[in-house]
């Protein structure tokens, strides 16, 4: 028996499997990016803006979790005519699994319906918190970007969620109330807490010209008085009469009227975030909650 002919009819058997089946080679989980959205005083169209820029980096091609951390006017759902029947504290309690509460926005947005179980995160045992991170654990391999409604001021919720995130968005007005207690939250949070890294959106503004004059007010103080503070100009959002007639309707502005100014507004501020790529040291939803439940 020829052996060697018997090897190479061998070796060329596998040269023949192998280019028909190629190795797969592993590819790595992108990391979340995992952004609040707040302001120092309510009023200011934050909830608005989380929904708009949501779909907006949803029609970058991203996927997108809503979670409603405003306790005290959660209204992502009203804004959008949608009646969850479950929300966070039925997950807390063991009635319902994660998927059974997240909720299917326009557009491809995903929403985590608000409740007062949100307040009971920064009281759960070690285990509960254990069994709470393996809930969130499958979260990461189904969304690209969690954006957080986190209510407005600086009471405890609102830094909480501040600070587990690892982008901060601060939407102001040109009102001289919503820079100074926009100011507040910042100092707050830099002061007490040591975080440096903020961008701001402005809202509600006659045009870019004001957007960039209140952000150059806000950031002309914070240079001045906190030393070391990073504040980024993220872009204006125009005053828009679509967006009121939107918000009747109960239907995104992008939707709603898709060539309204504040609608090329959202996508504009969507894509300049998605060229920003994210700290990947702290770019894990699993890190998020980590973080979160040891705040």
């Amino acid at each position: 028996m020829d052996q060697a002919g018997g090897l190479r009819k061998q070796e060329d058997h596998e040269m023949e499997f192998d280019e028909v089946m190629p190795v797969a080679i592993p590819t790595l989980q992108k990391p979340v990016r995992v952004i609040t959205v707040s302001s120092g005083k309510g009023g200011v169209g934050k909830s608005n803006v989380v929904i708009n820029l949501s779909l907006a980096m949803c029609r970058q091609g991203l996927r997108v979790l809503i979670l409603d951390a405003d306790l005290g006017l959660a209204n992502i759902d009203v804004l959008l005519g949608l009646a969850p029947q479950f929300n966070m504290s039925h997950v807390l309690n063991g009635q319902k699994k994660l998927e059974e509460v997240l909720i299917d926005g326009p557009g491809g947005v995903r929403i985590m319906p608000a409740s007062s179980g949100i307040q009971e995160l920064t009281r759960l045992t070690d285990d509960q918190k254990l069994l709470f991170l393996e809930l969130l654990d499958g979260l990461e391999t189904d969304i690209d970007v969690l954006i957080i409604d986190t209510g407005a001021g600086i009471s405890d919720t609102v830094l909480y969620f501040n600070l587990a995130a690892n982008e901060r968005i601060i939407v102001v007005t040109p009102e001289p109330t919503s820079l100074t207690d926009a100011y507040a939250l910042i100092k707050v949070l830099y002061a007490k807490h040591g975080e440096r890294h903020f961008r701001i959106l402005v809202n509600l503004a006659s045009g870019e010209t004001m957007g960039k004059t209140i952000f150059a007010k806000l950031s002309k103080v914070a240079d001045h008085f906190l030393d070391g503070l990073s504040l980024d100009y993220l872009g204006t959002i125009p005053h828009d009469t679509a967006v009121t007639k939107s918000v009747l309707q109960q239907r995104p502005l992008l939707e709603a009227f898709p060539r309204a100014p504040a609608s090329g507004a959202f996508l504009q501020v969507a894509e300049t975030i998605c060229r920003t790529p994210p700290n990947v040291n702290q770019g894990t939803i699993q890190f998020f909650w980590k973080r979160l439940l040891n705040v």
